[in-house]
């Protein structure tokens, strides 16, 4: 139980409250990479996000001036099934109109917001107006939403505890970002650009493809990878089976790190083993496509791919996720509400192939990376696993943390102590 100090207070005794706004679509110019543009897609249960979908330009900035949000405010969504998802602003920031966020006042702790909010996403769907096709929290009932508030002595000791695990997680999700960055560039580097090791011994020749190393062929798709169509009865596999739904897939990210269950979809589904690589084939300018870190069941909607080699593995992986096949999958998919690509027509991409010395470094380098991401991605989840335990007894005052001894660190805090790898 919390103690006798914690108050009870409402959203708007705590902060200021701003609707996100989507700038006019038709004006490009608006958009581009100099601020966050972010939306309940976005926000994927991390506490900041790394890489959103979309952002703005400065000109899109200060179209919004007045919906700027500063560092350290709490996002929460207010809308669909998405309803109640919390993330914090990492930078300055908007957000669309699907998103509430809260700007904290100097008397609270934002870090301690944040997290008090991430036990509460039930009761805030529970707000949402009933009787609408798409349910939504509106900003004066979300202004009222009550949490508990301990004095801010005991709101930064439960933050810097919570926050060990997160900062964590945050520096790992960085570092998964920037292993998948260099995996593309080096593809870019030696497959687009021809910038490989010892290229200064061959001459460029005319290819079909323009100009290409001497020495170097031109493949399709077709000739390296393939579909693997294993279809399997939901009925008959174990409801706990790890599975992938094309929600589960992050766009332009190879790192899969979020999974639900079979039991939860009833749909037929698709048996992959782990290394196997799952592209989206519904809407491929979403850009899905990623590395399974294991085994088990997707959607009917992924197409699973498998090198028919061991050696064109990293090849194949590289080929599949880049910009340009996508945009080739999007260009040939057919259909127009929900655009489908065909297996049958991607493996006609036409890519080059290098002698095999270069193709086994290249391949030695990438599974490295990939092995390395998968390491990362089972890591964040423990310390998810142990955070999520710790939190609602935090949050609620059942673990007392008056005795906890904190630091002040450039004006943060944090604990005295490592975060424990496991909580009984």
């Amino acid at each position: 139980m919390s103690g006798y100090d914690w108050k009870v207070v409402r959203i708007k005794d705590i902060g200021k409250v701003i609707t996100g706004r989507t700038p006019p679509t038709a004006i490009k110019s608006y958009f581009g990479n100099n601020y966050p543009f972010i939306t309940p897609a976005d926000m994927k249960g991390d506490k900041f996000i790394v890489k959103p979908e979309r952002g703005l330009s400065s000109q899109g900035a200060n179209f919004l001036a007045n919906n700027s949000l500063p560092p350290r405010s709490i996002a929460v969504s207010c809308i669909g099934w998405q309803m109640g998802k919390v993330a914090m602003i990492s930078s300055t920031s908007f957000t669309n109109q699907q998103i509430n966020t809260i700007i904290p006042c100097n008397s609270t702790n934002p870090d301690f917001i944040y997290y008090s909010l991430c036990t509460r996403q039930q009761e805030l769907r529970n707000l949402g107006s009933v009787g609408t096709r798409t349910p939504i929290l509106i900003k004066s009932t979300f202004e009222n939403f009550q949490i508990q508030l301990p004095p801010l002595s005991t709101q930064q000791k439960i933050a810097a505890i919570l926050s060990s695990y997160d900062d964590l997680i945050e520096n790992n999700t960085r570092h998964i970002a920037i292993l998948e960055e260099i995996v593309q560039s080096l593809y870019q580097e030696w497959f687009v650009r021809f910038q490989f090791p010892g290229r200064e011994k061959n001459r460029m020749v005319a290819s079909a493809l323009g100009m290409i190393p001497e020495g170097w062929e031109l493949v399709n798709l077709s000739n390296i990878a393939h579909e693997i169509r294993r279809g399997v009865n939901p009925n008959s596999i174990d409801p706990e089976t790890p599975y992938l739904g094309l929600e589960h897939l992050p766009r332009k990210s190879i790192a899969l790190s979020e999974w639900g269950i079979a039991g939860e979809v009833q749909s037929t589904k698709l048996i992959f083993k782990k290394g196997e690589i799952l592209f989206g084939k519904i809407r491929p300018y979403f850009h899905k496509v990623g590395v399974a870190p294991l085994d088990g069941v997707c959607s009917s909607d992924t197409i699973v791919i498998l090198p028919k080699s061991d050696r064109y593995y990293a090849l194949v992986l590289c080929c599949v996720s880049s910009d340009d096949f996508v945009n080739y999958a999007t260009k040939t998919s057919q259909g127009t509400k929900m655009p489908r690509a065909s297996w049958d027509v991607l493996v006609k991409y036409a890519l080059v192939m290098p002698p095999a010395p270069i193709l086994s470094q290249f391949d030695e380098l990438v599974r490295e990376f990939v092995l390395n991401i998968q390491t990362l991605i089972f890591r964040n989840r423990t310390l998810r696993r142990t955070r999520d335990l710790l939190l609602p007894k935090l949050i609620s005052g059942e673990i007392d943390v008056e005795q906890l001894k904190i630091y002040s660190n450039g004006g943060t805090y944090e604990s005295s102590r490592e975060p424990a790898a496991t909580i009984s």
